[in-house]
């Protein structure tokens, strides 16, 4: 039996590049896989230096910082569900779901609070 077409069909060539230059995609191809696997090859740490602009001061106490964490949580829970009754669909589901780890997150905070002790009150005589 003869075929008629050839094998396989002769296609057009439907790049938008000029030419492929194997060179160049397989370089993309590099910075692809870093960027979602190996994210500290594109970026080293090292490089990274915090932003001095808004500084906590060194002498403030656990149970102060615990106590504002847990405030600010509050609040970010209270924003984060005040918002999801503006959505819809998975997007309310979304924003829920972020109210719901911020929660967690001041539950743990809370937890925290309950397990710092507290300097015992000095005795006066």
């Amino acid at each position: 039996m003869i075929k008629e077409t050839p094998n396989p069909p002769e296609a057009d060539d439907v790049s938008p590049y000029e030419s492929a230059d194997s060179k160049k995609f397989n370089d993309a191809a590099e910075r692809a896989l870093d960027h979602y696997l190996n994210p500290a090859a594109l970026k080293s740490p090292a490089n990274r230096k915090p932003s001095t602009m808004f500084l906590i001061a060194p002498d403030i106490k656990d149970e102060d910082l615990l106590a504002h964490t847990c405030e600010s949580l509050a609040q970010a829970s209270v924003m984060a569900s005040d918002f999801a009754g503006y959505l819809e669909g998975p997007h309310r589901h979304t924003a829920m779901a972020i109210q719901q780890i911020v929660m967690l997150a001041e539950l743990a905070v809370n937890r925290m609070l309950d397990n710092v002790e507290l300097p015992k009150p000095a005795l006066h005589r």
